[in-house]
């Protein structure tokens, strides 16, 4: 059955318990909804700017337009007066409060007031924002609509003008609507586990919205939540539904515009009969009907509302479900009665909180006894005891009443769910509701395993995996890894990580999950905030296929991921996925968004092919996944992904840390870029730390892991990954280092002093001696040329015999430029020249050396993003412009000038060589970051200088004309004066006119100050330039220079304490560099070049990387080398996780997130608390004692909650492990007790087989025991079978698809010959089509009387299977008892209406042909159909027509040729059943008997059978037919499941 919403809710008034909810189409009467602002986002709760003027102005055009409300148009006086004594109108409003026309004389009067005429709808006046006066800033919604408004309608509303997402879980709270008492432990439990699974699962609540009784508690638990700090995340979602004529103040909601806030006043004191909303809600919807101070308006637009809900379906990652409802009930009168009853005959489960009182508790202690022991003095003598004050209102009737709805409600215990304080090893709400929805489900049918599919959806859309794991992933059912590859998609999507770690925990493979469709659909579902999806969009805008294929955009595929990656990770590496040629195009445009995953889990990769032989990537699913993850910056799913790397997990560390540092980059939400950076260097922590194992380990190894050419990640490696990352601190560990050291000396020992290379390179026959030690035996031996050629290949050695080189050029340099630079270039210029020349063929030579394959411009653009290479262009090119003008006579002067200048920049060139030495190389690197501070300094420096200078020039210098004196005195003197050289004339006193030119017309000397021509003194204001000069200098020499040395202070401090880590990061560029550096220095370096050139240009032999620092293994030295790191990884794993759980804080913080009890405040829980506390100080202090200094540390922990917690954790797991071992143990004993079973079945069958002999039969005892434990343990089972041995379906209060209600009957009363003196069913005989074949319609006993009961009637069989049955009045009696309804409801006859149900099987085979079997039972197959219009799928069968042999519906699905043949299998069939139906239109006088008879094909190759599916495939195609599995969870009619289970019994199938 589908699950429906509550018949009754809210603001519950007892006796209105009995008002049906109106029909109402709610999807046909929207009107306007299409015309609604599409511009208005539906942005996340909090981020919803209430104050926005768009916002308001669509919400003020289109609530009025879809939304309206009710208004009395016509006043009629009523006989009561109002509260105030005023004389009000028959809907409860004086006469000042109706609209003018309605108070005139009208076409109405006259007449009695009627609402359905004097109440008329208007577009609403009541809307927009709700602010409680007093009550803090917090915001709500609002609006006022009609009771006859769809529920689609406000279904919108919420969803897409008040921006609420659409809601996982739907939990309607009912109750008591008057303030009762709650025990405050009971009240504690229930608000924390309400809000915690509304906060948990993305939930909205549902109550009456009042501030009293349940809504008040619903309320308070969201007020707490809201100031709890444990919470940070969300809002819950609080809507109050409740009548608009009930509430008190409602006339400062009235806006007709809208209100943008509205104020509303919580007065209590003064709400008399009417009640004020709950400040603590925070959506509220005030259905109207035009009347005022009547209760239960709200109850039929809820209740459609609720349903509307639940019916609509929320997808998520390709996984779509229905929106699941629960209805929470505490405390109550008979409104909740009915309002349970409901909920429960529509399939929706409930919980009833144990101890809140009244009807909660009614229900709750009658709960776990047999139906049959629910009887009428019981629920009397409850009701006495809980309903004390209204019990002597109660009538027969209505005790009767409560009776038969109690025992209904008991009867499905599937969708009932007692929470019990602290028993049943329950220790919240939240754990009770989700578990009673899942039970509901459990408990639905299903074909297959779409029950268990369906509880899994759930679990992951409320995302508590504690759930799944105990409820969902037990023995009951085993899953298979690919029945959960679509929900693991879900998990991916929705970033639910500790569901993807249970499902790779339950087996589910990574390298069967990811295919190349799967990763192209999580691509397509990133975040739309995700920064890497605003990249693909940019990239997939920019496609060039775009306009020569369709002007619709691309679709995305991997190769554009793969594009954005590369622009991630760097050029250097290689695309990760290729982009596909054009042959294959067509198959991988899949509609990748429109894939529903296949539910069984086959691989979508089949959907198309790919030829191996182009193909030059592997798929690497769990690289692929953490890409995902990485790039929208997951954390915890990222940590679970790369957890399970099975190889390159320090590349993929290590690539991790550089894409999010390159996103950090780009990243404008400021928290989000810093999350990313920390999420970098964690990684980075990461790659280190298993990099650590594996250098611990085998040093020589590890640094082949460090320069492996990785193919997964682009065919880069370790170690130039953590470069392009800047990760300082993988790169200055101590491995990295000692491999560049190892390579900076080459195959020289590292052990070798520098003074001994020294002495070799100045004197070359030293390096024969033996002073110079090499790491191969070999060239330790020998003593030829191959001894120097290792020995000058060396890095270090080259490094020092170009440092040499570099200063006889700067030697000679300098000499020409002081002693003999003569207008002819002497042969040392000349030198200089081819110097220079040999150092521009070397730069020109990194320039093009390109052995990754880059391409010229990206290798330029590497080549210049260094400083030293563009000091050393510019230094080249400073040099040619000199060189230029020194060549020309006229500039020659020039000339030495430039060069001169160019001197200064090659001798800076020397700081790069210096970077080597661990001494000056951090010393550089603060210099370089100082200069920085400098730079940005001299902007605030020169704000002083120039506002000082300009002021001083115009106040002393009168139109100064000379642009180089207004220079220095503006600028020059200004900034001169900060170094103590004052202007003597500033103040007056050194004056002397003969420093000075009067007009200006001295080249060589300042224009002078205003002045006296006659006195010949100052006429400047000289009190003013003094006054300027002692700020000047104040805010210069005191502030700013004290700035700078604080900002050099400050930066030094900074920089010193990673000095070291820069140091050696910065060290692999200058290693690098000598590395692949010729031997040669300059200008012998020349000759190398020549050959270099020879190779390259003439003989075309590429370039090559050389080994030392990029290395490509073979396939089995890989494959052992990265199985050996991932094994490394797996002990760096369990070592940190060793070490979390060894930290006091995290087992503290464990305990606090586990428990779910604090613990009360009685004198025996303090005393445990304390033992608990003395106990723990003892173990911390690791004494007998705890002595007098821990009182502190017990002082501080006994303020803190953790205290209670702890304790409260001893006693909670003491109940979760008593819980889970009687679980188990009941388990084990049923399975225990099934195999008895099975195996004296086997011995009973045996025997009666002729194998073996009775007396040696041996006796196994535990047949004996477990028929006594299934007597004890079914015991209550067969005792409620028994009491329900009754018709139920029959006496069910709806009467189906009529608007009939029985008369409650419970079970005591069904039998005709129990006393039942109150008993009075109405009466109802439906009209039919076939009029002519149907028995009269009203009660007279004249048409009656013709009817021969008990015989053949006509064509009609009004005999029983059960014999005679009794007469009574002119109407037959059903033979079964009482049902609640007198006539013949719908069926056609009075007394027996014969059915025939045929029972179609056949064995089920598996793909081999042989038969399947469950618990050693074979299984069987039955042919089911499902008409239009119906919820259950049937048997094929049903009602007989008079003389007909085969029943009509039967006919529908077979064709008339094949009647005959079926006929002919019935009579050849076995009869199985027959005799009365219990069936929810049988009643008192009318009732169904049907026979059963079971057609079984043992054979599946039966001509019958083949004959049966050929007139099965030509039938009415409106109908379904399958052939489906029997089981005890087939969705099957109940009273069809018993006649199934019938057959089963007959072939020993399994059921």
């Amino acid at each position: 059955m589908e699950p429906s919403a509550l018949r009754r809710a809210g603001s519950e008034q007892e006796e209105g318990f009995g008002v049906q909810p109106r029909r109402v189409a709610d999807l046909g009467r929207v009107s306007n909804l299409r015309r609604s602002n599409s511009s208005l986002c539906k942005s996340q709760r909090l981020q919803c700017p209430f104050g926005s003027s768009e916002k308001q102005e669509n919400l003020s055009s289109w609530i009025p337009e879809n939304i309206k409300k009710k208004e009395c148009v016509y006043f009629v006086q009523s006989s009561k007066l109002s509260d105030a004594g005023k004389v009000v109108c028959e809907c409860g409003y004086t006469r000042e409060q109706h609209l003018e026309e309605a108070t005139k004389p009208h076409v109405f009067q006259g007449t009695e007031w009627d609402p359905k005429k004097h109440v008329q709808e208007l577009p609403t006046d009541a809307f927009g924002d709700i602010v409680f006066t007093g009550l803090g800033q917090k915001v709500g919604k609002y609006v006022r609509v009609s009771q006859d408004t769809p529920s689609s309608v406000i279904y919108h509303l919420m969803t897409q003008h008040w921006g609420l997402d659409i809601p996982n879980l739907l939990i309607s709270v009912t109750g008591g609507a008057k303030n009762f008492n709650m025990k405050p432990r009971l009240k504690s439990i229930f608000r924390r586990g309400l809000v915690k699974v509304a906060q948990t699962t993305g939930a909205w609540i549902i109550t009456g919205g009042s501030h009293t009784g349940v809504m008040k508690q619903v309320g308070e638990a969201v007020r707490d939540f809201s100031l709890s700090s444990s919470y940070k995340e969300g809002e819950v979602i609080t809507i109050g539904v409740a009548t608009w004529g009930t509430i008190h103040r409602r006339e400062g909601l009235i806006h007709p515009t809208g209100g943008f806030p509205a104020e509303y006043i919580l007065d209590e004191e003064g709400q008399g009969s009417l009640t004020c909303l709950d400040s603590n809600h925070s959506h509220f919807i005030l259905v109207d009907d035009g009347t005022h101070g009547q209760y239960g308006v709200e109850i039929p637009l809820r209740t459609k509302l609720e349903k509307f809900i639940s019916e609509q379906t929320k997808e998520r990652g390709g996984v779509a479900i229905k929106i699941p409802i629960v209805c929470v009930v505490l405390e109550g009168g008979p409104g909740t009665l009915h309002t349970i009853y409901n909920a429960i005959t529509n399939g929706t489960p409930c919980v009833i909180v144990e101890g809140s009182g009244r009807v909660a508790d009614v229900i709750a202690q009658v709960a776990s006894l047999p139906v049959s022991e629910i009887t009428i003095s019981l629920i009397q003598r409850k009701l006495s005891v809980l309903f004390q004050e209204m019990f002597e209102s109660f009538t027969e009737g209505r005790i009767v009443e409560w009776t038969k709805k109690i025992q209904d409600i008991v009867r499905r215990r599937q969708l009932l769910t007692i929470f019990r304080e602290g028993k049943d090893g329950q220790q919240d709400v939240d754990v009770a509701i989700l578990q009673a929805l899942l039970k509901a489900s459990r408990s639905q049918d299903h074909f297959g395993r779409e029950n268990w599919d369906h509880q899994l959806k759930l679990a992951v859309a409320w995302n508590r995996v504690d759930i799944a794991r105990s409820e969902i992933f037990t023995d009951e059912w085993q899953w298979k890894p690919s029945d959960l590859h679509p929900t693991m998609t879900a998990a991916l999507i929705s970033n639910k990580p500790e569901f993807v770690k249970l499902f790779l925990e339950s087996g589910v493979r990574l390298k069967e999950f990811v295919t190349w469709d799967t990763l192209l659909y999580l691509y397509e579902n990133l975040e739309p905030s995700c920064l890497f999806h605003s990249k693909l969009q940019k990239v997939l805008a920019e496609e060039p296929e775009r306009l020569a294929c369709a002007p619709a955009a691309p679709r995305l595929q991997m190769h554009h991921v793969a594009q954005v990656l590369r622009e991630l990770l760097g050029d250097f590496t290689q695309p990760l996925y290729p982009r596909p040629r054009h042959s294959d195009r067509p198959r991988l445009l899949l509609p990748v968004p429109h894939i529903k995953l296949n539910v069984q889990g086959v691989s979508l990769r089949s959907l198309y092919k790919r030829s191996s032989g182009h193909m030059t990537f592997t798929m690497d699913p769990v690289r692929d996944l953490l890409i995902w993850a990485i790039v929208q910056n997951r954390r915890e799913l990222a940590g679970i992904i790369w957890a399970q790397q099975s190889q390159d997990c320090i590349a993929a560390a290590l690539a991790c840390s550089k894409i999010l540092k390159e996103l950090s980059k780009e990243e404008e939400d400021t928290d989000s870029s810093e999350e990313m950076l920390a999420l970098a260097d964690e990684y980075e922590h990461r790659a280190i730390g298993v990099f650590t194992e594996c250098y611990r380990k085998d040093e020589e190894r590890a640094q082949k892991l460090l320069i492996r050419v990785s193919e997964a990640w682009g065919k880069t490696t370790c170690l130039q990954l953590a470069l392009e990352a800047k990760d300082m601190k993988f790169v200055s560990h101590g491995a990295p280092q000692a491999f560049l050291t190892k390579v900076w000396w080459g195959q020289l020992c590292v052990d070798n002093g520098l003074w001994r290379v020294a002495l070799c390179v100045l004197a070359f026959p030293l390096l024969f001696t033996g002073l110079i030690s090499f790491r191969e035996k070999r060239l330790q031996a020998v003593r030829g040329p191959a001894r120097a050629r290792a020995f000058f290949n060396a890095p270090v050695v080259i490094f020092h015999l170009n440092i040499l080189s570099y200063f006889a050029f700067l030697c000679l340099f300098a000499y020409v430029l002081m002693v003999d630079f003569q207008p002819t270039p002497s042969w040392c210029e000349h030198v200089i020249y081819l110097w220079l020349f040999s150092l521009v063929c070397e730069e020109t030579r990194q320039l093009f050396y390109d052995p990754d394959e880059c391409g010229l411009m990206k290798k330029a653009a590497l080549y210049f993003s260094d400083f030293w290479n563009k000091l050393d262009v510019g230094a080249i090119l400073l040099f040619i412009a000199g060189l230029t003008c020194r060549l020309i006579p006229a500039t020659l002067y020039p000339g030495r000038v430039i060069l001169s200048l160019d001197f200064i920049m090659f001798c800076l060139r020397l700081m790069h060589i210096f970077t080597v030495s661990k001494t000056l190389g951090p010393k550089i690197i603060i210099v370089k970051r100082m200069m920085k501070d400098v730079f940005f300094f001299l902007f605030l420096l020169a704000v002083w200088v120039v506002s000082f200078g300009v002021a001083k020039q115009a106040i002393l210098i009168h139109n100064e004309s000379r642009v180089d004196w207004i220079f220095r005195g503006v600028v020059y003197h200004s900034y001169l004066t900060i170094f103590g050289q004052i202007p003597a004339y500033i103040d007056g006193v050194n004056f002397n006119p003969d420093q000075c030119s009067p007009n200006g017309t001295d080249p060589y000397k300042p224009k002078c100050p205003e002045s006296d021509a006659t006195q010949r003194q100052p006429a400047f204001p000289e009190w003013l330039t003094v006054l300027l000069l002692c700020l000047y200098l104040l805010f210069t020499n005191i502030l700013l220079l004290n700035l700078l040395i604080a900002m050099f202070n400050y930066t030094f401090q900074q920089v010193q304490e990673h000095t070291d880590q820069i140091w050696k990061f910065q060290r692999h560029d200058l290693i690098e560099e000598y590395h692949g550096r010729p031997p040669a220095p300059p200008p012998f370096i020349l000759l190398s070049h020549l050959q270099l050139f020879v190779r390259r240009v003439v003989l075309k032999i590429p370039a090559k990387r050389h080994k030392q620092l990029k290395n490509k293994l073979e396939k089995n030295e890989e494959a052992a080398l990265l199985s050996w790191e991932i094994y490394l990884k797996e002990n760096y794993l369990q070592h940190q996780q060793y070490q979390q759980r060894q930290r006091p804080e995290q087992k503290i913080e464990d305990i606090g997130s586990n428990t779910r009890l604090l613990w009360s405040s009685s004198a025996s829980s303090g005393c445990r608390s304390r033992q608990f506390l003395h106990l723990t100080v003892t173990e911390s202090q690791g004494s007998k004692d705890p002595g007098p200094q821990a009182w502190p540390v017990l002082g501080s922990l006994w303020s803190s909650s953790r205290v209670d917690t702890m304790v409260d954790l001893l006693d909670m797991d003491r109940l979760k492990r008593s819980g889970s071992v009687e679980q188990r143990l009941a388990s084990l004993e049923e399975q225990v007790a099934q195999t008895a079973r099975a195996l004296h079945w086997i011995v009973r069958t045996l025997r009666d087989s002729g194998f073996g002999s009775e007396a040696g039969v041996p006796t196994l005892a535990t047949q004996k025991a477990t028929e006594e434990q299934d007597m004890e343990s079914g015991g209550r089972k067969k005792a409620e079978e028994l009491g329900d041995g009754y018709h139920v379906d029959a006496r069910h209060l709806l009467y189906p698809s009529r608007p009939v209600t029985r008369f409650p009957v419970p079970n005591e009363k069904v039998p005709w010959e129990m006393e039942f003196l109150i008993y009075d069913p109405p009466f109802y005989s439906a009209e039919r089509k076939d009029a002519a074949a149907t028995d009269p319609v009203g009660e007279a006993p004249e048409p009656l009387s013709k009817i021969s009961f008990n015989a053949v009637d006509g064509q009609t069989d009004r005999r029983s299977f059960h014999g005679p049955y009794t007469v009574q009045g002119g109407l037959p009696l059903n033979p079964m008892g009482r049902t609640g309804l007198r006539g013949r409801g719908s069926l056609r006859c009075f007394g027996p209406n014969h059915a025939l149900h045929p029972l179609v099987t056949r064995w089920r085979r598996n793909q081999d042909g042989a038969i399947c079997r469950k618990s050693i039972k074979k299984m069987l197959e039955v042919l089911v159909v499902k008409f239009p219009l119906s919820e259950h799928w049937a048997l094929p069968g049903g009602s007989q027509d008079p003389g007909e042999t085969l029943p009509r519906k039967l006919k529908q699905i077979l064709r008339q040729e094949s009647w005959p043949s079926f006929e002919n299998l019935l009579k050849h069939g076995t009869e199985v059943y027959k005799g009365y139906m219990d069936d929810p239109r049988n009643t008192d006088n009318a009732w169904i008997e049907t026979v059963a008879v079971s057609i079984h094909f043992q054979d599946q190759n039966d001509v019958e059978l083949k004959r049966l599916k050929s007139s099965l495939l030509t039938s009415n195609p409106e109908v379904s037919i399958r052939w489906q599995g029997v089981d005890k969870r087939i969705p099957l009619y109940s009273n069809h499941k018993a006649l199934l289970q019938k057959a089963a019994a007959l072939f020993g199938a399994h059921y």
